[in-house]
This record gives structure tokens, C-alpha cells and sequence, in this order.
């Protein structure tokens, strides 16, 4: 992990539909001062009111991971999230001329190739981090979702739908910049035609296209070339999970593992995360770095 704080060296933008609404959004990620964490602002409200992208300003999970204060929201969050803590990119000011994120190609490829393109700045301020002491587990319906000590930034996901295409899949990772980058960021959001119709029926989905989501019928993949990988389904779950634990505000230092969950379900072992304080303590992380090598593989245990 990075032990100082940093930003992006300059500001991008780019433009897309929201995946729900239908409607054209202009996003640019702008660099931020140490200590300023992620925020969101609407420049397309009077006064360009902004919002911290934290688990407590969370209004709705249902379709997507939505923040909201004061009367209105940002929605469809996860992947730039995902993206800022894959990239350990700890501040920045994000401005957006509607309420829905652009969904881009699905994926959180695209943001990582325009934060790349920018460059990313060390800052002088050091990172903190939520240092796991005791496993924290959260289980309701078949879904489960703990956090168990352990000296990298770990993430275990299994997924399990009844579809020949999908069955059972379960992905780990050591999540660092170039993981991020290799194995999880190109991995795009999927869903079943029938769930599609069902949606459209209801006004949403009205921004959705094979150009930004894998779509699933009965037996195949509907859209020209494929999968990105084999395994592209568990992957872009990993990918939804990095985008959710974010939201903790500070990177964690312990091993995730989360089967069956969604955004509803991370969001609410996010509560039980902050419920057992116990369990955890902040850090600096260059503390942690500085143990001994006995004190270090204790956190594995």
C-alpha cells in the first residue's frame, strides 16, 4: 500500500449516458488538497451543493450505490469509486451536471485510463488505514460478507446464479494498483435480458446498451466478442466490492470475503463494520509497515 496520501496531477474529464436515466452526463475529476477524501458536486444545481462519498451519506442501494444530502443524490457511484481506491487515489473533487454517474463502457476501465492519462500526484500528508484486530461477520438470507485480519488489502468474492454461464465463481485478490489495473478494473457490470425487459417496463435502465453492459439470455452472451474474461462475471463483482468497502473512507487492512452479496448487502455490513469498533482501530500506515516481521504475520492469523 502507498503510505502518503495522494491525488491526481490534473484535472480530466469525460462524457457519457447514466445507465438508469438515459440522460447525457459531464464528469471531470479535479485534484484535491490532503485530507479532503472524495466529494462529489452537482454544478447543475443552484449553488453547486457537493456531497462526501461516505457510507453515511448513502440514500439507496437498490439498483446501484446512491449518495444523497439536502434534498438530492448522486447515483450509480461504484465504479469511479472503485477506480479512486484501486488506484489509491485518496482525494479528489469530482464535478457532475446531473444526478447519474456516466456508466462509460460498464466497466471501470475507461476512468483508469483518463487518471492514468492525468498522472497520478504523491501528497505530503500520510494515509491513514482501518487495521483489522477481530473478524467482523455479517450474514442474512444466504449472503455473508466478513473482514478478517491480515497484512494486505485482500478481497475474496463468490458469486452463484443459476445460469450454465455463470454457476459458481469465486475470484481473490491482493489489491494493488497493478492488480486493479490487470485483473479487475476492464470487467463490466452484467444482466439477464429478461431482468432488462422487466426494467424498461418500469422507466429505468433507459441508458442501457450492449455497448455497456454484458447481456445474458438463456444460454449465451449477447454481445459481440464475448467476455473480456472467462471469468469476467465474479471479477466485476470484486470490482462493485472495492467500489462499496470504499465508501469506509480509508483503505482497509484485512482480508474481505463476501458471497452472494450486492450493493444492498455491503452497504449494510458497512452499518455492522462501524457498529463493532471493537474490532478495529485507524492507523497510519506507515505504522503498520514499521512492525516486525513477527508482528506482521500475527495480522494474518
Amino acid at each position: 500500500m502507498h503510505l502518503k496520501q495522494r491525488t491526481i496531477a490534473k484535472a480530466v474529464s469525460c462524457s457519457g449516458v447514466g445507465i438508469h436515466s438515459g440522460q447525457k452526463a459531464n464528469l471531470t475529476i479535479n485534484p484535491a488538497p490532503s485530507n479532503h477524501g472524495i466529494k462529489f458536486i452537482r454544478t447543475d444545481l443552484p449553488d453547486c451543493p457537493s456531497i462526501s462519498a461516505h457510507f453515511n451519506m448513502v440514500v439507496d442501494t437498490s439498483l446501484a450505490t446512491v449518495i444523497g444530502i439536502d434534498g438530492f443524490i448522486v447515483s450509480t457511484i461504484e465504479h469511479l469509486m472503485a477506480c479512486l481506491a484501486g488506484l489509491s487515489i485518496d482525494n479528489a473533487l469530482v464535478e457532475l451536471d446531473t444526478y447519474e454517474m456516466p456508466i462509460m463502457d460498464g466497466s471501470a476501465g475507461p476512468f483508469t485510463e483518463l487518471i492514468r492519462a492525468a498522472g497520478i500526484k504523491d501528497q505530503v500528508a500520510p494515509r491513514f488505514c482501518f487495521l483489522i484486530k477481530e473478524p467482523i461477520e455479517f450474514k442474512k438470507d444466504g449472503k455473508f460478507v466478513g473482514v478478517y485480519p491480515c497484512s494486505t488489502y485482500k478481497i475474496t468474492c463468490t458469486i452463484e446464479f443459476d445460469h450454465d454461464l455463470i454457476k459458481r465463481q469465486t475470484y481473490s485478490v491482493d489489491l494493488t494498483d497493478l492488480v486493479f489495473e490487470r485483473e479487475i478494473c476492464r470487467a463490466r457490470t452484467f444482466g439477464f435480458l429478461h431482468e432488462y425487459e422487466y426494467l424498461k417496463q418500469h422507466g429505468l435502465a433507459l441508458g442501457v446498451s450492449l455497448d455497456n453492459v454484458v447481456a445474458i439470455d438463456s444460454h449465451k452472451v449477447l454481445n459481440d466478442g464475448g467476455l473480456r474474461y472467462q471469468d469476467e462475471f465474479v471479477r466485476h463483482k470484486i470490482l462493485d466490492c472495492i467500489g462499496d468497502f470504499s465508501l469506509l473512507g480509508m483503505p482497509i487492512l484485512g482480508h474481505i470475503v463476501a458471497k452472494k452479496s450486492g450493493h444492498a448487502f455491503n452497504y449494510a455490513f458497512l452499518k455492522e463494520f462501524f457498529a463493532q469498533k471493537g474490532s478495529w482501530e485507524t492507523v497510519i500506515l506507515s505504522d503498520v509497515q514499521d512492525l516486525s516481521p513477527s508482528q506482521s504475520k500475527a495480522l494474518a492469523i
